[in-house]
């Protein structure tokens, strides 16, 4: 007898983490793989908020918190936008979440009803659409490409055949590394505003750009929500620690679905996080690490005849045409990762259209490893 099962997980996978799963499969075999497939910091908790936890982890019970978060984070939080950003945001609307994965569930749980429409770019992050997606939510892709530096526009709002509820805004973005300037930004929280659509500000990227300034819609009172994490910058990915910038009127909405969905954070997390805000200059170290590997990507590629890339502008991707080599984004990547060890991630993940002509490369390895794969890939295209 067959039983329900319910069509909520019939989403398409997460394609990186299958790479990623194939490339550790290759490494326990014996062989060598260069990770370029993953977008995480390879360096871990910075060194200064090490001792910290450790010393919390012997003298604490470490049982649950409120589900919003440890009131010294959040003021770290509060803080560091003060200082960063020069604008005001209390404490109360700022919510710790388990990573950002969790802090767009609640986004959207919070903001959208089954059956509202949201919009976002595409390419853009693929979680975003298969979140969307399981809740019920119809996700709306605009296409993006050169002609827009891979951003939304009010133009392509306008465009829209149908009346949308949300819109996804990132920048930074993945995969594509491309800022919204901030004039732009600001047209289209202002279009937005005016036509009672409500934004999703993926910020997780903040702090790693290269000489673009970044927007932020986080500001007291705002009717934006704000999603950031300490996976990118913080270096802390498998902390599973991010959080949320909330509007007043999804504040308690909010903290009732936080309780409910996780009842709170990490703990440990929370504490390590509100010491990484001591670790600026390590932090920054890593950041200049990212625009060397860029820079020999940009360099080294058109040599190996990738020479279509989209901006990087910030983040740590690049995202790179490769329709005159292939049309299959997936079977280049698995040959490439099969026959010279070098993991990247095919452009289908995060764009459905036209992503068989494109791959994601992250560059936040050593620079030792960037080099290698240039030189690696080379080699492979080369007659």
């Amino acid at each position: 007898m067959a039983l329900k099962a319910s069509t909520r997980g019939k989403i398409p996978p997460f394609i990186v983490m299958d790479v990623m799963k194939r490339s550790n499969a290759l490494e326990a075999s014996g062989r060598e793989v260069i990770h370029l497939e993953v977008g995480q910091p390879s360096t871990g908790l910075p060194a200064g908020a090490i001792e910290p936890v450790q010393k919390l982890m012997g003298d604490a019970t470490l049982g649950y918190t409120i589900a919003n978060g440890v009131p010294e984070l959040r003021e770290q939080i509060a803080n560091h936008y003060k200082i960063g950003y020069g604008v005001s945001v209390d404490t109360d609307s700022i919510f710790i979440t388990t990573g950002s994965s969790a802090g767009f569930q609640l986004a959207f749980l919070s903001a959208f009803d089954p059956g509202d429409r949201v919009a976002l770019a595409s390419p853009g992050y693929p979680a975003y659409r298969h979140i969307l997606t399981s809740l019920g939510l119809e996700p709306v892709l605009m296409h993006v490409d050169r002609e827009s530096r891979f951003q939304p526009t009010v133009d392509l709002l306008e465009r829209l055949e149908s009346p949308i509820e949300g819109l996804i805004l990132a920048s930074p973005s993945n995969p594509t590394g491309t800022i919204l300037p901030k004039n732009e930004f600001e047209k289209i929280i202002e279009y937005c505003r005016a036509k009672s659509i409500r934004v999703v500000s993926d910020e997780i990227y903040h702090g790693i750009s290269y000489g673009e300034e970044v927007a932020t819609a986080a500001n007291d009172g705002a009717p934006e929500i704000v999603v950031n994490s300490f996976s990118k910058y913080f270096s802390m990915t498998g902390w599973r620690i991010g959080w949320l910038v909330v509007p007043p009127d999804l504040a308690r909405s909010v903290e009732c679905l936080a309780q409910n969905h996780y009842i709170s954070p990490p703990t440990i997390s929370q504490w390590a996080a509100v010491h990484v805000f001591d670790c600026l200059d390590e932090l920054e170290a890593n950041v200049a690490r990212y625009r060397t590997n860029r820079d020999i990507l940009l360099r080294g590629l058109p040599g190996a005849g990738i020479d279509d890339m989209a901006p990087s502008d910030g983040a740590f991707y690049l995202y790179a045409n490769v329709s005159k080599y292939t049309n299959n984004s997936v079977d280049y990547c698995k040959e490439l990762l099969d026959q010279v060890g070098v993991a990247i991630t095919p452009g289908v993940d995060f764009d459905p259209i036209n992503g068989h002509q494109f791959i994601r490369m992250s560059f936040a390895g050593s620079t030792a490893s960037i080099k290698e794969a240039v030189s690696k890939i080379a080699d492979w295209q080369s007659p």
